[in-house]
């Protein structure tokens, strides 16, 4: 009896152990040296306090993502013998990555803002599309481990404050468009911001908004802006930080949100005829429960409560915002009933992450954190520069909890946090996390947390674009179904791992899976084994 009462203890201890998440700073073992530089001058230019972002995605088409990181660099016209550029790194397959900026030519030395990947030309090989402060880039992939900057001849000419960028294909006509958030119209000829005798950096609502951009493509390798005849610009209200595309209202058409910072976020609805219109102010996205506008930064989109809709985070200057999707695209907020208000009220987040951490089936929640005013601990006592990142379990009954504590020794660490990614780095299956602090070094955590199994798709599309983003895919094992969209751009400028990992806890088989593709293709397939990659192309 006492033995058998010791073996229960053990399993129970085991039990709660193999629930807890584990990530451990790999950053150096991996060969990442990247230092984020924002070029801080005396006269604090708001575009300093931007940070810069990162993307998860496999350029060379070996099954290992590579990373691609933004640097913003220093403040243009002011240090011209001194630069900060783009790095792109490649993975070997054995945890390791190697610097390719110079053979590669993605070494762009802009003052960087965000990227996303993405194969817009349908070539098999995922391209580039940098968003600066300043103009914009676009790189082709050759597909021999070099990219041509096509910008000029592709027609990209965006010159604004580009923070974050999103690709769908809106039209569903088989090529992949580009949606580009812009910011605030800020040139380096205003005055400094003063505050209490200090220098500081302005506030948002100091300066104007600037109107975003949708380049439509045209099927040969040119973009059209049509972002004014779409609908999808407002630069009264406008000071977008974030955005991410997917088919909110189930409808087969991808939908665009905007995070803007101090002003209402916006919900553009797509109507199926290359216009969209904004429904914020009628479906519960374009404020917080109380009617007030937040200060947005980053968001993300997936399923939390496993009912088939799509839902929203967003990170804000203090409380995280989840905007519950209570099917047809009508939003509820249940920040405060899912847990969330409380442990977020005292940070500024920046790029919020939907990830399933422990792979038991429902979405956690990462938060890179960090306050913009570098000097506000001179202006508040009760605030800070540095600050902890976030992680938050979902508990599976619609409430999570804070787990960061027990999460590793990163999240005791305080950084000035900014851009953050998700994706499975080194194919075991677990997600890991990417991390670009602002002028500090990146980080890149393992996932050491390996108690249940799993399934990733990749998609390949022939009648919808060739990477499938917009597709629905619908897994079913036992009486639990969990949906998810293939999308590009999420969190803060930034752009995750696109292929699609699911969860499946003590299962070892999907029963089955269904795909729903833009072209409006259904594919179903049956009685898939757990714990490998499934490569799905679309039938004709």
């Amino acid at each position: 009896m006492f033995i058998a009462i010791l073996l229960l203890i053990a399993m129970r201890v085991a039990a709660d152990h193999s629930s807890l998440p584990i990530f451990v700073d790999t950053t150096q073992e991996a060969g990442i040296r990247f230092k984020h530089v924002n070029g801080k001058t005396e006269h604090r230019h708001i575009i300093e306090t931007m940070g810069s972002g990162a993307v998860f995605f496999d350029f060379d088409n070996d099954d290992n993502l590579d990373l691609y990181i933004v640097n913003s660099g220093y403040v243009p016209g002011l240090a011209n013998n001194q630069k900060a550029g783009n790095v792109l790194y490649r993975n070997d397959g054995r945890g390791h990555f190697t610097d390719v900026t110079a053979v590669s030519r993605t070494g762009d030395i802009g003052y960087g803002m965000a990227a996303a990947a993405a194969d817009y030309d349908n070539d098999g090989y995922q391209d580039l599309y940098i968003a600066n402060y300043g103009e914009d880039v676009l790189y082709h992939n050759n597909g021999n481990g070099t990219f041509t900057d096509v910008t000029g001849t592709a027609g990209i000419d965006n010159r604004l404050w580009g923070v974050a960028v999103s690709f769908l294909d809106f039209d569903l006509d088989g090529y992949l468009d580009i949606f580009v958030v812009n910011y605030l119209d800020y040139n380096l000829s205003m005055p400094p911001s003063i505050n209490n005798g200090l220098i500081v950096y302005g506030h948002p609502r100091t300066y104007k908004g600037t109107s975003d951009v949708l380049y439509h493509n045209n099927g040969d390798n040119t973009f059209t802006n049509i972002a004014e005849k779409a609908g999808v610009t407002n630069p009264v209200e406008g000071r977008g930080m974030g955005a991410v595309a997917c088919d909110f209202d189930n409808d087969g058409w991808p939908d665009i949100y905007v995070a803007n910072d101090t002003n209402r976020n916006f919900y553009y609805h797509n109507n199926g005829d290359n216009t969209f219109t904004d429904e914020s102010l009628f479906n519960g996205t374009g404020y917080d429960a109380n009617g007030i506008a937040e200060g947005s930064m980053g968001v993300d989109a997936g399923d939390y409560n496993r009912d088939g809709w799509l839902d929203l985070l967003v990170a804000n200057s203090e409380t995280a915002t989840l905007y519950s999707n209570d099917q047809n695209a009508v939003f509820i907020e249940k920040t405060a009933a899912i847990g969330l208000s409380d442990p977020t009220f005292q940070f500024v987040g920046f790029s919020p992450l939907f990830l399933d951490y422990d792979n038991d089936g429902y979405l956690d929640i990462f938060i890179a954190n960090g306050h913009p005013q570098a000097a506000i601990e001179d202006l508040l006592d009760s605030e800070t520069y540095a600050q902890t990142d976030q992680l938050f379990r979902n508990t599976g009954d619609g409430t999570y909890k804070q787990v960061s504590v027990n999460a590793g020794e990163y999240f005791s660490r305080a950084f000035v946090g900014r851009a953050s990614v998700s994706g499975d780095y080194d194919n075991d299956g677990y997600t890991d996390i990417f991390i670009v602090n602002s002028n500090q070094q990146a980080v890149l955590l393992r996932n050491g947390n390996h108690s249940n199994n799993w399934l990733r798709v990749k998609l390949v599309g022939t009648r919808s674009n060739r990477d499938g983003i917009g597709a629905k895919v619908r897994i079913t094992f036992g009486e639990v179904t969990q949906t998810a969209e293939m999308k590009s751009g999420n969190g803060y400028a930034s752009d995750s791992d696109q292929r699609l990992l699911f969860g499946i806890g003590l299962h070892t088989q999907i029963d089955q899976l269904e795909i729903r593709w833009p072209s409006g293709m259904n594919q179903q397939m049956k009685n898939i084994p757990c714990n490998q990659t499934v490569t799905i192309t679309e039938q004709n």
